[in-house]
């Protein structure tokens, strides 16, 4: 036992080590974070959360900018034309650093113009309908679905979205066909949901956890592989019978292409350390967002989490012939 906890102990010194070939000056001044989102929102409070925590190990200021429109893509196009030395970061998501190549003609290449540092990590879609809605399991979802074709509405937060792309895969692995309603952003379309305007959604689970805590909306499965464990009575789709049917919002951290392999290697320590703090663990699991596995948190996973995602879902873009305006 004493010689387990000696190497699980020389394994996390390493992990945390401050790489060795890392300048000794850097960071020697504020560094930028740009949010692709205007304040306020996910993204940016999760970014405001973690500053604080890198500002203490890296002992220089994060500046946070807001940089919103296009659906985070002048934010990322800002990153890119930033000097690569370090003090630009760019935090963003599967849609602002994933999706958007597939949804917009972009004057940069969304998958190899950023040097990846981190999967922070990822928070599933929930597939959740109408108090009222005549199923009570994803099998009974599937089948009202199913014998009525392109009555029921799904509410999307606006063509192209996550939660737009999760339903187009949804018909297309259970043969179903329904109408997408789009709004202005998940809100609206929870209001209609409540006043059962629409049928169901598929976003990000804890869009409604204050529904789910009221018993206002109707939960059928989380996109995840594994179960929330803030919500665990709500199974998987996988284990309610859609088999391989996944799907989530994922986060990550990424600076300039160019960046030196040391200050990557600074950044991915520093972020691994934040992402190991058990108060930061704590956060993330009330927020309902799952850290990524250790094996996962090198920046090549995160490049790989790219490519595999891209091939994914701008076949997907493509088929259904999506136009963004």
């Amino acid at each position: 036992m004493i010689r387990l906890l000696t190497a699980a102990a020389v394994a996390l010194t390493g992990l945390f080590a401050r790489p060795a070939a890392v300048a000794q000056d850097y960071p020697a001044r504020a560094i930028t974070m740009i949010v692709p989102f205007p304040a306020g929102g996910a993204t940016d409070t999760l970014a405001r959360y973690l500053v604080e925590r890198m500002r203490a190990i890296l002992g220089q200021p994060i500046i946070i900018e807001n940089v919103g429109g296009a659906a985070g893509s002048l934010g990322v196009a800002r990153a890119v034309r930033a000097a690569p030395d370090g003090y630009t970061l760019s935090i963003g998501t599967s849609t602002t650093h994933m999706l958007t190549g597939g949804l917009y003609p972009l004057s940069f290449d969304l998958i190899n113009d950023l040097e990846p540092i981190i999967l922070i990590g990822s928070e599933p879609l929930l597939i959740v309908g109408r108090k009222n809605l005549p199923a009570d399991d994803l099998s009974g979802l599937i089948g009202w679905l199913k014998a009525n074709p392109d009555k029921a509405s799904v509410g999307i937060a606006g063509v192209g979205a996550t939660g737009h792309l999760a339903g187009i895969s949804f018909q297309k692995e259970t043969g179903t066909k329904f109408q997408f309603v789009p709004y202005r952003g998940n809100g609206p379309a929870m209001q209609d949901l409540l006043a059962e305007q629409i049928d169901f959604m598929i976003e990000p689970a804890s869009n409604f956890r204050g529904l789910l805590a009221a018993g206002s909306v109707k939960p059928f499965a989380i996109t995840g592989r594994a179960r929330l464990p803030s919500l665990p009575k709500i199974p998987t789709a996988d284990e309610a019978g859609l088999k391989g049917f996944f799907a989530s919002l994922w986060y990550g951290l990424w600076v300039p292409k160019g960046a030196s392999k040391e200050v990557v290697a600074e950044l991915n320590a520093t972020m691994t350390r934040v992402l190991f703090d058990p108060q930061v663990r704590q956060r993330f699991d009330e927020l309902g967002i799952q850290i990524s596995a250790i094996d996962q948190q090198a920046p090549d996973a995160l490049r790989a989490l790219q490519k595999s995602e891209a091939a994914r879902w701008w076949l997907i873009i493509k088929a259904s012939g999506i136009k963004v305006d």
